[in-house]
């Protein structure tokens, strides 16, 4: 086997420059909330691939069920040769997925197909033009999610022109908002829209429960609702972005639970495949049914693979009930990421996606230098961990909800050595 230095020297010379890696070593197994790399060497995973192995890297009934289905057929085409896994995959998100209301699903490749076809069936259902964003929002890297998303280093610069008809407006942002709750900083967002858009031409609001990569930002309790609500009341489809959020990562099915919002649609894909490509759109049967025969779909669309895969994902989830290892895991990390994060720092989350937000001391100011070291000094001592944000000044933390505590407590153990050196 190649070493991670001869791999590396290969790729320069094969791999686009603008595709990149957050460490420069080359995996050859994982698993039970580690990595390992062709020269042997083993990283404590706080990553888990950006929220997508949540059930681990070869779980038994995945790695079971897409042995079994690549022997069957690896692809028909849904929508030329139908196969009955694909209904069975709808069937689970239409039974997981907030809301007591008939629903449909349609399934996809990745989160930004997902996000795309919902905006898709909300202004075909509704005859509106116009889609709510809010700052700091992330919601993929094709042309319609590029310009749904906020920051433009490195996801938008030089990529447009982008899609027309895309308002944004103040997130929930507790840290630097100023003291204001959650109904009064959706106020400020609705009288935004008002003003701006209007109620009246609004498609759809599209807005992540939990922001993934502009911060984990946990938005002040009661907006999330109140936003919800204005939706209900002006015709406009409520659009809640679950990819990071999906599949017990924060201690419920789906991020929405926590304050009971039933959202009229439900994007998803990452942790619903147990590592292998699928997404999904889920909600309200009047508005999925709305769009005319032949107007979703795609090639790859709930390949059968993958769709043995999702299966047996939710299977593991449901019996090892990851939505309580979402909340242990919150229960151990939560107390000590508080009592090793900086002096001011704001130490933030829900279930197994937690976060440290780093600012100069005395003040809000982002302090992405410091992030960015720190970070690396956990990957040189054998953790991986991530930076997210707007301003780059978040560490983010997204272990597998089947890591052991030994290696949970050991991960923590190198990130209060970073911290305490930076």
């Amino acid at each position: 086997m190649p070493s991670s230095e001869e791999v590396h020297k290969r790729r320069s010379a094969a791999v686009a420059r603008g595709v990149s890696s957050v460490i420069s070593s080359y995996v050859s197994d994982a698993g039970g909330g580690t990595l390992t790399d062709v020269d042997g060497r083993e990283w404590i995973d706080f990553a888990s691939g950006i929220a997508v192995t949540n059930v681990g890297n070869s779980a038994p009934r995945v790695v079971e069920a897409v042995r079994a289905q690549v022997e069957r057929f690896t692809h028909t085409c849904f929508m030329v040769a139908p196969y009955e896994s694909y209904v069975a995959v709808c069937e689970q998100l239409i039974e997981l997925t907030p809301g007591s209301f008939e629903k449909r699903a349609a399934l996809f490749n990745s989160g930004a197909e997902a996000v795309e076809n919902a905006v898709k069936i909300a202004r075909h259902a509704t005859g509106r033009p116009a889609v709510i964003v809010f700052d700091h929002a992330y919601h993929g890297r094709t042309n319609l999610t590029m310009a749904l998303t906020a920051k433009s280093m490195p996801y938008k610069h030089r990529f447009g022109p982008f899609a027309p008809e895309i308002y944004r407006v103040p997130m929930s942002y507790p840290l630097r908002d100023g003291g204001l709750s959650g109904p009064e900083a959706a106020l400020r967002a609705i009288d935004t829209i008002e003003k701006q858009v209007g109620g009246a031409n609004v498609a759809a609001v599209v807005i992540e429960p939990i922001q993934g990569e502009g911060g984990f930002v946990v938005p002040a309790p009661g907006f999330l609702p109140a936003i919800a609500a204005w939706a209900k009341g002006a015709g406009a489809v409520f659009v809640a972005d679950e990819i990071q959020t999906g599949f017990c990562r924060t201690g419920s099915w789906f991020a929405s639970e926590h304050e009971n919002v039933e959202p009229d649609l439900v994007t998803m894909a990452k942790g619903m495949g147990g590592g292998l490509p699928i997404a999904g759109v889920v909600g309200r049967a009047d508005l999925m049914d709305a769009v005319h025969a032949g107007g979703l779909g795609g090639t790859y669309g709930g390949n059968p693979i993958a769709c043995a895969a999702a299966l047996a994902a939710i299977e593991t989830m449901r019996e090892l009930d990851l939505n309580a290892a979402a909340r242990s895991i919150e229960a151990r990390m939560l107390p000590a990421l508080k009592r090793i994060a900086p002096e001011g720092a704001e130490v933030r989350g829900r279930g197994a996606m937690l976060a440290i937000e780093l600012v100069k001391p005395g003040t809000i100011e982002p302090d992405s230098v410091r992030t960015v070291s720190i970070a690396k000094a956990c990957h040189d001592a054998g953790l991986l961990v991530l930076t997210c944000g707007t301003y780059g000044n978040v560490l983010r933390f997204l272990p597998p909800l089947v890591i052991g505590e030994r290696e949970l407590d050991r991960g923590l153990e190198i990130l209060g050595g970073a911290l305490l050196g930076a």
